[in-house]
């Protein structure tokens, strides 16, 4: 039972994540020959001002 855990900004439509882990699913049977049931995916919206990379948030206006 493959499990995907994926963090995202937020701000994504419903359609947009809808479209992604179809997309994943897709990909994860037909990589590892499993049945989508077995697929779980569980994604996580993220703020920018609780991101960072290279010290600096995501939320900071850039330098």
């Amino acid at each position: 039972m493959p499990t995907f855990r994926i963090e995202l900004f937020e701000g994504r439509t419903v359609e947009q994540k809808r479209e992604f882990v179809e997309a994943i699913t897709k990909a994860t049977c037909d990589t590892l020959k499993v049945e989508p049931s077995s697929v779980d995916i569980i994604l996580v919206d993220v703020a920018r001002e609780n991101w960072a990379t290279g010290g600096r948030l995501w939320s900071d206006p850039p330098a």
